[in-house]
């Protein structure tokens, strides 16, 4: 009997299944990309559902002090009360919906919103409504400024508009993968702001693969040994590691997390960034940078490695807006995935996906 043939008692069909190649994962459909209904939708079970980091704890370390940014279109904030306490709200006056706090870190007593002047506790309840009147009068306790849920781990500040699980939970595999790196150790130096126009999703299936990096960075293939790059998924976090070669600031590990933000390794440091939709077309990715040496003679070298990290993450925004452009035009239709690179992407795909209910 030739090795080919099947068994008398083996059916050629289950010869087959047993040889069959691994099912093809194809990109999303690229309508997910482009629709505005599906772009309000990840925001509703997307971004409200997340926690999302926000900034460095430290920006939020003494009384007063606070730190104002917008998830997804929705404006949040985080202060320290007077009591010690750490707490969130909506960045949105209760009155008239006026914005309260600009964008950023600043320290406040009561929280005045510039439009008619009322004034909010840094408990969120409501002070003062002046020249409101009394027919009818403003009841305070009716009108308190709306909780968002904070949460600090590790040195970072999150945040999240409809809790649903704790930030350890959602954080998955992470804290075991980061619990040797002397993250406390590290201070906030610098940040960021960088924008394209693309949809998040692009530029993220773009910074979970390293399939790319021949192509898009060849300074940084040259400083890598691309050869060994290795991208694996886990529980809550797609992992990139690859061994740099002499004189490369990065460490040669590369992080990013569920839903959308990232974690890069120094010597001595990190950078962690937040990539936030603007809008179905737009982008806006927020870098902090974190050293463990802050003195004036580590300059330099802080400077190299933000520096480095702009202008490698900014040679994807080119082809991110070209691919979404190609997207929008209908032009696209999915293509397949590696198997080798790209587990990254079908983790992050197979993420939306389940979110999106799809």
């Amino acid at each position: 009997m030739s090795l080919d043939t099947p068994p008398n008692n083996v059916a050629p069909k289950a010869i087959a299944s047993q040889t069959e190649a691994p099912a093809q994962y194809l990109n999303l459909d690229p309508q997910l990309y482009v629709r505005e209904d599906i772009f309000q939708q990840e925001r509703r079970e997307i971004f409200a559902r997340s926690w999302q980091f926000i900034g460095p704890a430290q920006s939020v370390a003494e009384v007063g002090q606070y730190l104002a940014i917008d998830i997804a279109g929705t404006p949040v904030f985080a202060i320290r009360g007077r009591d010690g306490a750490l707490r969130g709200f909506k960045n949105v006056c209760r009155h008239r919906g006026a914005k309260l706090l600009a964008d950023g870190t600043g320290s406040c007593g009561l929280i005045v919103c510039p439009y008619h002047k009322w004034s909010f506790a840094d408990t969120g309840r409501l002070v003062q409504a002046p020249w409101y009147g009394k027919d009818p009068a403003i009841i305070p306790e009716d009108w308190p400024l709306e909780p968002v849920a904070v949460d600090i781990w590790r040195g970072l500040l999150f945040a999240r508009l409809d809790p649903a699980q704790s930030l350890l939970e959602q954080l998955g595999d992470l804290p075991d993968e980061l619990a040797a790196e002397p993250m406390e150790s590290y201070a906030a130096t610098d940040t960021a702001t960088v924008s394209f126009d693309a949809n998040w999703k692009i530029y993220t299936d773009n910074f979970v693969e390293g399939y790319h990096i021949p192509g898009t960075h060849p300074s940084f293939y040259a400083a890598i040994e691309f050869e060994a790059f290795e991208t694996t998924a886990h529980n809550g976090f797609v992992k990139m590691t690859a061994p740099p070669k002499q004189g490369l600031f990065y460490r040669g590990k590369w992080l990013w997390m569920w839903p959308n933000w990232t974690l890069s390794l120094f010597d001595g440091g990190m950078n962690v960034s937040r990539i936030n939709p603007a809008s179905t077309h737009h982008t806006d990715q927020h870098y902090h940078f974190f050293f463990a040496d802050t003195s004036a003679s580590g300059a330099v070298a802080r400077a190299k490695s933000v520096d480095g990290t702009l202008a490698v993450v900014k040679e994807d925004y080119t082809v991110c807006a070209e691919t979404h452009r190609n997207y929008a035009s209908g032009a696209y239709t999915a293509g397949p995935l590696s198997g080798r690179h790209e587990k990254g992407v079908q983790y992050f795909q197979t993420r939306v996906a389940q979110a999106l209910g799809r």
